[in-house]
């Protein structure tokens, strides 16, 4: 008997995610706890196993459709079940509107079919036929003028391919072969164009964007810091660190730094409750760290920063690094920041000017360390000398707060050895 596997909930506050690759295909024989699907919600990447063991009759939407939790994802059946026999209840979101599943015509001798929990809604009579397409193909049409409806589709039961929208908006034009599942869909127009489908965590990053864009009057204050000393202890420290199999970067010295700055100034460690016209400040302190990975810049948190040592903090760090760019970051190692920091390594430049991690009110930047010629007790020395950059919300942030927050932070990294005293 068919049963319909819904979209479970997969963390605090998720209500969809966006169907990035699907591991499976219709007619698989799939086993209890067998990886089904990725999701990217708006905090990671997650896989859906399967709730059972059995055959995948029919797969609940395409790459690139938003689902929301409760909705329909997997439709599983018996060993020798039919597909066909099994009519798509309510389909996946994409864009904000549901796009349309094609219904199978019944066998005049068949008998109705048990289809899990939701029945299929009837469409009104009067409403034309659908053309299929996916979400991705509709946008391409409406990106080149073309009326889709328009179009005889060469896919599988008459769907229009984006190929089939290329040939007739360009006749003659170069058209890509179908994109494997497993990949993003790359849109080829001519020789010298391309369109990559903006999804997944580009997507993600985008709309977190927009709202800081929206939702932030930003302020940046920049500020050198003389890091010599910091650089001596961090390769004094070194060593007893790699005695417990622990990598002593910088960023657990900054880290150390920030959460001295943020206690001294609770306001950065806030967030602003725009609905209810009140600042939040936490009481706890939780540490983005903004990392690289092939899928774009994601944001894992460094946990009660406050109550770690250097190295637990360091420690931690390399947990979550290799997990965010090996793809495998849990969606509750995303969540509850309250600061953050980001980091140019080593990619050198002067600085940036680094966007709130909105709904947080503050970020800095950090940025490579380099050897600059110091004036210090009126003689021009060679020093280690780092950049680093502060982007506030201004709406709650005055200047002066900013500016003594980051007075603060390099008074502790041009003292490292105050930020011992930090440890716990």
């Amino acid at each position: 008997m068919a049963f319909e596997f819904k979209l479970p909930d997969v963390g605090e506050g998720i209500h969809e995610g966006e169907i990035v690759n699907w591991l499976v295909k219709e007619g698989d024989a799939v086993k209890e706890d067998q990886p089904l699907v990725e999701i990217m919600t708006d905090k990671a990447t997650v896989e859906i196993t399967s709730p059972r063991t059995g055959t995948i009759l029919k797969l609940m939407g395409n790459a690139g459709d938003v689902v929301h939790v409760g909705a329909p994802l997997v439709v599983f059946g018996d060993a020798g079940e039919k597909a066909q026999a099994v009519t798509a209840s309510a389909p996946a979101m994409t864009d904000g509107k549901r796009a349309e599943a094609p219904k199978p015509a019944p066998h005049p001798s068949a008998p109705p079919q048990p289809v899990a929990s939701v029945a299929p809604t009837a469409a009104p009579s009067a409403a034309p036929a659908r053309v299929l397409a996916t979400p991705a193909t509709r946008r391409l049409a409406r990106e080149r003028g073309v009326d889709i409806n328009l179009i005889q589709g060469s896919g599988p039961g008459g769907r229009v391919t984006n190929e089939d929208v290329t040939r007739f908006a360009e006749p003659g034009g170069v058209a890509a072969p179908a994109a494997k599942s497993d990949a993003p869909a790359r849109i080829f127009m001519g020789a010298e164009e391309e369109r990559i489908p903006v999804r997944g965590v580009r997507k993600v990053i985008s709309q977190h964007m927009e709202q800081a864009r929206d939702h932030v009057a930003p302020f940046t204050y920049v500020d050198e810091v003389d890091v010599t000393d910091l650089v001596k202890l961090r390769s004094e420290l070194k060593e007893i660190a790699e005695a417990q199999n622990v990598k002593l970067s910088y960023l657990p010295f900054i880290i150390k730094a920030c959460v001295a700055g943020l206690r001294k100034h609770p306001y950065l460690n806030a967030v602003y409750d725009e609905a209810r016209q009140e600042i939040v400040v936490k009481r706890f302190y939780n540490i983005g760290i903004a990392t690289a990975s092939e899928a774009g810049l994601i944001v894992p948190v460094v946990k009660a920063a406050d109550r770690r040592s250097m190295v637990g903090i360091a420690a931690e760090i390399t947990r979550l690094s290799e997990a965010t760019r090996a793809g495998k970051i849990a969606p509750e190692d995303l969540q509850g920041s309250t600061f953050t920091i980001t980091s140019l390594g080593s990619l050198g430049g002067l600085f940036a000017t680094p966007v709130v991690n909105y709904p947080e009110l503050a970020i800095m930047g950090v940025h490579e360390i380099k050897k600059r010629p110091v004036v210090l007790d009126d003689q021009i020395v060679v020093r280690s000398v780092m950049l680093i950059s502060l982007t506030f919300d201004h709406r709650i942030i005055d200047g002066h707060v900013g500016a003594a927050f980051a007075n603060e932070v390099k008074a502790l990294l041009q003292n490292p050895k105050r930020l011992l005293i930090e440890m716990s």
